[in-house]
Parts: structure tokens; C-alpha cells; sequence
């Protein structure tokens, strides 16, 4: 029926995907793909599912790493994006990467060839009242059209073109030792208790040292159509404004005032830095006013030289750079239906998820509800143990929507496993684990844990009444 036929605007990952799933299911598909009548600043070819960057999906391990699980489970659920990486797999240790080019070929002539897909190479400037059911996954490039019409259905204050993103810390791996819980000035606000951050000291050798790495680190340089975009005032990079001078950030996002150390009242810090609760599940912590354009490794050693993040694990480095993004938290619900216009989902990166594989599922997702949709079918998200459901419930409803950015699939994004002080014994000697034997010990125990809960849970998922008959 025409009625049910479903519009997919943007033919990368996410909305070939969502194409492929409602395709699958029985459900005709018009794919909409501006290139080649309209290039971006970032794309060469034509292709659907052109990768822009990296040719690499990242880690396939599904047992130990969060995105070999997101592998994994997209796997299970029929994804043909990683159906074709995998026929186009090229050498490249724990990671899977492809032939760029094979692999953007084989989505384009698995889609093209598709009898219920229809490929439309023109662009989407309004969304034909008509259509009954409609998916955007028109990425972080989208026209400067198609983001207005966006603009006016989710409010411009929603839909942001520039990202700059701070650094996100995983809460386990902050010292408290040295680090507290307080507010500044003890002031709580909407929800909060007074001690809605977490607090680092810094005595005044130890900032200036601080300052010293920021002047010196090294930065990412801007891609060649990235040059133009400025910087704004409310979010400078944390190395621009300690140039402008050595008090800056002490006078800025490193302020002192309104706090006393709970560990040594006695004494003021020189300068303190904040990190705000990043999710529901009290897993992840944002570094405040930290956006950063510095590349990731001096970035890592650089913060871990504030005290209490000496051993710091980063769910998500700082970066800049233009992108288009939805406010997600405050505008999808869970099934990635715009709240405001109820036959619109979106998908893809402009929901707030970064990568190739985050994407992609995604556009797996918007594609399975609007199948489940139009069948007059139940279809309950994947459950948040998941990697599939962790991803989706912190774009729709886990994350801060005060500090809402793009976001990687990490084990942050999970409910937390229940981790015993168990007995690590050496498999050879018989001797009790210690020290950083232990702590690998430790961490690779945790890791499988949030994995092999995941592919338990996922599979029953997958199985029950309310999945989707093509999984």
C-alpha cells in the first residue's frame, strides 16, 4: 500500500540500514541520496554508505570491548552494513576494517537491486506532508535546507551545528581520595543535593604545570572544510583560552570560589576542576567547560594531570568540529519518533551518536520500529544491558539533556554489573594475584561480565514475542 511506504531521507550507514530492515520486512522503501546532484564538503563518490573517514569499524572483539559487542548484536540482527564489512574485510589486527570503495559498492547494489527499495539521487528541501512515514538520517552534513525544515519542526535550539565536546570520565576511575562531592557554594539546583559535582584540587605549582602541557600540547588541525567554522565565546577550546593568558581558566572553568576541599578544609585550592554527572546511571562524568581540539593521546596524558585523574579512564575524548545533531533526550522518544511530529523518526548521527557502527544501529532501529509501526506490531526496545539498548536509551532518555554531545557506544552507557572482590590466582604459580596483575585481572573480569550479560540478554531479546519477525 502507498500509504505504507516509507521515506528514507540520506543514503549513508544509518539510512541504508533502516532501508535494508523495512526492506527485509516486507515494506516498500523510497531511499533518498542527494549525491551526486548535490556533493557535501567530505564525500568523493557517489555511493551509498561512503566512509568519509576511517575505513575502520574499530575493535571486533565481543568480548572484552563494547563496540566488538555492538558488532555482535548487529550481526545477530541481520545488519547488512556489517554483512558487507565483513565480505570487505581487510587485515588489520583486533580491528575490522574495510575496503572502502568494495564496500560502499556492494551496500549501493544490495539496495539498488532490492525489489521493494526504491533510489531517488535528488534532494530533500521540505517533507511532503504526504508521506505517511518518514526517517531522517541525513548525518552531520545535512543541507543548509533540509536543517532548516529541521530547524523549524524541533525548535533552532535543539539542533546544534558546531560540537564541541568535553571530555567524559568513567566515575569509577576517579580518585576520591583526593577528589569530593560539592556544589559551589553549596547551591543545589533541579534534583540536585548540594553536592551535584565532583571537585579536583590544584595547588598552584600544580596548575601552572597544567597550563604549561595545555600551551604545549599538540592540536588536531581542522579538516580543509572544517576551516571556516569559528569558535564561540561559550566554548573556546581549554588551550585557546589558557593562551590567552595563565589565569584565564583560573578565573574561568577552573574557578575556586564557593568550594572547600572535604579532605583539607584548611587549606584553599589554588584552582579546581569540575566534572558534572554526564548520565542517568551515575556511570560517566563530564570535565566542565573542557572542550578541547587537542589530539587524543597528548589529551589523555594532559588531564591526567590533575590530581585525582592520575588513572582516569575516558569514556569520550574532548573534540571541535562542525556537525549537525539533535538535541536527542529532549525531542525522540524511545522508539526515535520526533515528539512533535509523530510520522518522523530519525536516525543515524544527527540523533547524537558518533561512529560508523553507532550509526548504523541506530538506522537498524528507526528501521525495525517503523516496521513494527506500519505491521500493527509490538516492538519493545532492546534492553538497556544491551549494546544496542544502552546506545538508544542514552540518546532518548540517559543523557543530560543540559549537556547533551555525541556520544560512542562504551560499558558506561550500562546498567552496572555486581562485581565481587573474587580471588584472582595465577593459572600457573597458584599464588594470589597483586598490583597491576590484579588489576588487569579486574578489569578483564568486569568486561566479559557487561558482555556476557549482554549477549544473554540480547539474544532473549531477539527471540521473544515483541522482537521483530526479520531478526
Amino acid at each position: 500500500m502507498s500509504s505504507d511506504r516509507v521515506h528514507i531521507v540520506g543514503g549513508g550507514l544509518a539510512g541504508s540500514e533502516a532501508a535494508w530492515q523495512l526492506a527485509q520486512s516486507g515494506i516498500a522503501v523510497t531511499l533518498y541520496e542527494m549525491r551526486p546532484h548535490r556533493k557535501t564538503e567530505a564525500h568523493v563518490t557517489d555511493g551509498l554508505a561512503e566512509l568519509v573517514c576511517s575505513n575502520s569499524f574499530r575493535s571486533d572483539d565481543a568480548e572484552t570491548n563494547a563496540v566488538g559487542l555492538l558488532h555482535a548484536e548487529l550481526r545477530d540482527a541481520n545488519s547488512l552494513i556489517m554483512r558487507c564489512a565483513d565480505t570487505h574485510q581487510l587485515p588489520a589486527g583486533g580491528a575490522l576494517a574495510v575496503d572502502r570503495e568494495g564496500f560502499s559498492q556492494s551496500v549501493t547494489k544490495e539496495l539498488e537491486n532490492h525489489p521493494l527499495v526504491t533510489l531517488k539521487r535528488e534532494e530533500v528541501t521540505h517533507i511532503d506532508p504526504d508521506w505517511a512515514h518518514v526517517i531522517i538520517a541525513s548525518g552531520p552534513l545535512t543541507s543548509p535546507a533540509l536543517s532548516e525544515v529541521i530547524s523549524k519542526m524541533t525548535g533552532s535550539d535543539k539542533l546544534a551545528f558546531f560540537d564541541a565536546i568535553a571530555p567524559i570520565v568513567y566515575r569509577d576511575s576517579i580518585n576520591m581520595d583526593i577528589c569530593w562531592e560539592q556544589s559551589r557554594y553549596d547551591k543545589s539546583g533541579p534534583g540536585g543535593d548540594g553536592k551535584d559535582y565532583i571537585n579536583c584540587p590544584m595547588n598552584e605549582a600544580q596548575y601552572h604545570e597544567f597550563i604549561d602541557a595545555l600551551i604545549d600540547g599538540e592540536t588536531a588541525d581542522f579538516k580543509q572544510w572544517e576551516e571556516d567554522t569559528p569558535y564561540f565565546n561559550g566554548c573556546l577550546p581549554i588551550e585557546v583560552m589558557a593562551a590567552r593568558g595563565r589565569e584565564t581558566l583560573r578565573h574561568g572553568p577552573m574557578k575556586p570560589r564557593g568550594l572547600t576541599n572535604a579532605h583539607n578544609s584548611d587549606v584553599k585550592p589554588y584552582a579546581v576542576v569540575q566534572l558534572r554527572q554526564d548520565n542517568a546511571l551515575k556511570t560517566l562524568y563530564n570535565i566542565v567547560g573542557f572542550q578541547t581540539k587537542m589530539k587524543y593521546g597528548a589529551q589523555a596524558d594532559i588531564l591526567r594531570l590533575i590530581p585525582g585523574l592520575e588513572d582516569a579512564r575516558f569514556a569520550r575524548l574532548g573534540g571541535l568540529h562542525r556537525n549537525t545533531f539533535l538535541n536527542s533526550p529532549s525531542l525522540l522518544t524511545e522508539d526515535l519518533t520526533l515528539r512533535t511530529v509523530q510520522n518522523i523518526r530519525f536516525a543515524g548521527q544527527i540523533t547524537g551518536v558518533e561512529g560508523y557502527v553507532e550509526s548504523t544501529a541506530i538506522g537498524l532501529l528507526a528501521g525495525l520500529f517503523t516496521a513494527a509501526q506500519i505491521q500493527n506490531r509490538q516492538l519493545s526496545p532492546p534492553p538497556m544491558t544491551t549494546a544496542l539498548g544502552a546506545l538508544l536509551a542514552h540518546i532518548t532518555k540517559n543523557a543530560n539533556k543540559d549537556t547533551f554531545q555525541p556520544m560512542n557506544i562504551n560499558f558506561g552507557l550500562m546498567p552496572e554489573i555486581l562485581q565481587t572482590e573474587a580471588t584472582f590466582i595465577h593459572a600457573e604459580t597458584g599464588e594470589k594475584l597483586r598490583g597491576k596483575a590484579r588489576a588487569f585481572a579486574k578489569k578483564r573480569a568486569r568486561q566479559i561480565g557487561f558482555t556476557s550479560r549482554a549477549r544473554q540478554d540480547f539474544e532473549i531479546w531477539r527471540l521473544s514475542e515483541s522482537a521483530c519477525v526479520s531478526l
